[in-house]
C-alpha cells in the first residue's frame, strides 16, 4: 500500500466528504477521518480522539450549510504532494451550489491523508488564505 496520489480516488474521496458536508450526514462525516484528527486555523485549533467527537465538532457546521441553502460541494484539487509512504498532502479549493444553482465560493484547506485499506482518511486540516 502506498499513499494516493491518484486523482480519481482523491476526487472521489472528496466527492463523498462533500455530499456527507451539505447534507449534514454527520456519521458519513466523522468516517471520513482518521483518529486522532486535528484541525487548525489561524485563530484555533481542536482535535477529536473519537468518531463522536467528530460529530460534535461539526455538528454546529450544519445550520451554517441550511442557512446558506448550500445543497452541494464541489472540491478543486489544486495540489497533491506526496508526504511519506502512507500520508498525502492536498489543497483543496471548495466551490458550493445553492438551492437557486448559483455558484458560491468556498475556502480553501489543505488534508493530510492517511491511506488506509479502506482508502484515504483525513489526520489533519488547515484552513489557508
Amino acid at each position: 500500500m502506498t499513499a494516493s496520489t491518484d486523482l480519481d480516488t482523491l476526487t472521489d474521496f472528496f466527492d463523498r466528504y462533500g455530499v456527507a458536508l451539505t447534507t449534514a450526514d454527520v456519521p458519513a462525516i466523522a468516517g471520513c477521518y482518521a483518529l486522532p484528527g486535528l484541525v487548525v486555523a489561524d485563530t484555533y485549533s481542536f482535535s477529536f480522539t473519537s468518531p463522536a467527537a467528530v460529530a460534535l465538532s461539526f455538528v454546529g457546521a450544519a445550520p451554517d450549510y441550511q442557512e446558506r441553502e448550500l445543497v452541494a460541494a464541489n472540491a478543486q484539487i489544486e495540489d497533491v504532494q506526496q508526504v511519506s509512504a502512507l500520508l498525502t498532502e492536498v489543497a483543496v479549493r471548495w466551490e458550493f451550489l445553492d438551492s437557486q444553482g448559483g455558484a458560491v465560493p468556498g475556502e480553501r484547506y489543505r488534508y493530510l491523508l492517511r491511506t488506509t485499506d479502506e482508502g484515504p482518511v483525513i489526520c489533519t486540516v488547515i484552513r489557508t488564505a
